[in-house]
């Protein structure tokens, strides 16, 4: 245990890159989980963590990459757990959906602080706060060099922020999805959480994740990967300069490709 336990720490350490190096994606999508904007809270936005995170964003865009974000909603939604028991599950979906836009606005505040142009298309219409996600729009957006935050997932129940990802991922035509977890550096055998001798995985094939169940995205999100030969780097968000380096070409995480 104590050789992995030295291995996972290695994984988690900030990422050496070379100061001149050149990026290796023209277009990638930042899939953000809500967790990953918590902090050390319970549940909620810390600012703290949402400046450290723009600030992540704000590093690759000034290296010239366009980047798009799919924001979730598992740190205001889990709160509201309790109240979803029992519930109907679109109108669930609906309020994760809401929850969305609120990371979404937080995230985007935190990005304009940080001098980055910022614009939030959502799948449900809320003209006051949100643009409308037209495609067209969007891809114009990130030619112009403004971050694009998609929110509210794909607008319809019963759908994941993994599969809006994968779905926007593949309308925008970006090169990889960056798949950002909260306290895991990658792809286990197991829940490393859970299962203490779980394997790390570097490397897998899409169709490897969804045989063998491995917690990487949702499997319609992952089946539409699969099919549009979309590559997902699954990595730790925690680890600052994690998203700059895999940008640089650095191997940091999982990535799931084809064979």
């Amino acid at each position: 245990m104590a050789g992995a336990d030295a291995q996972s720490a290695e994984r988690r350490a900030i990422p050496l890159v070379a100061a001149d190096a050149k990026p290796v994606f023209r277009r990638v999508l930042l899939k953000l989980s809500g967790e990953a904007l918590m902090g050390n809270l319970d549940y909620g936005t810390d600012p703290e963590r949402l400046r450290v995170v723009a600030g992540e964003i704000a590093d690759v865009q000034d290296r010239g990459v366009e980047i798009a974000v799919v924001v979730g909603a598992g740190n205001i939604y889990r709160g509201m757990a309790g109240a979803a028991a029992g519930m109907d599950r679109a109108v669930a979906d609906y309020m994760g959906m809401l929850a969305t836009v609120l990371n979404a606005l937080a995230l985007q505040d935190a990005l304009e602080r940080a001098g980055v142009h910022t614009r939030v298309q959502s799948a449900l219409s809320i003209p006051e706060v949100a643009e409308p996600y037209i495609l067209r729009r969007a891809m114009r957006h990130l030619e112009k060099q403004r971050v694009v935050i998609f929110a509210a997932g794909t607008g319809n129940p019963h759908f994941t922020t993994d599969t809006a990802a994968a779905l926007r991922a593949t309308e925008i035509h970006a090169e990889v999805i960056l798949m950002a977890k909260h306290g895991v550096d990658g792809v286990y055998s197991a829940d490393p959480n859970v299962v203490l001798d779980a394997e790390f995985i570097p490397r897998l094939t899409h169709m490897d994740a969804i045989q063998r169940e491995l917690r990487v995205m949702d499997s319609t999100a992952l089946t539409l990967c699969m099919e549009n030969d979309l590559p997902i780097n699954v990595f730790d968000m925690d680890t600052e300069g994690n998203v700059l380096a895999i940008v640089l070409g650095a191997k940091v995480g999982t990535l799931v490709a084809s064979a």
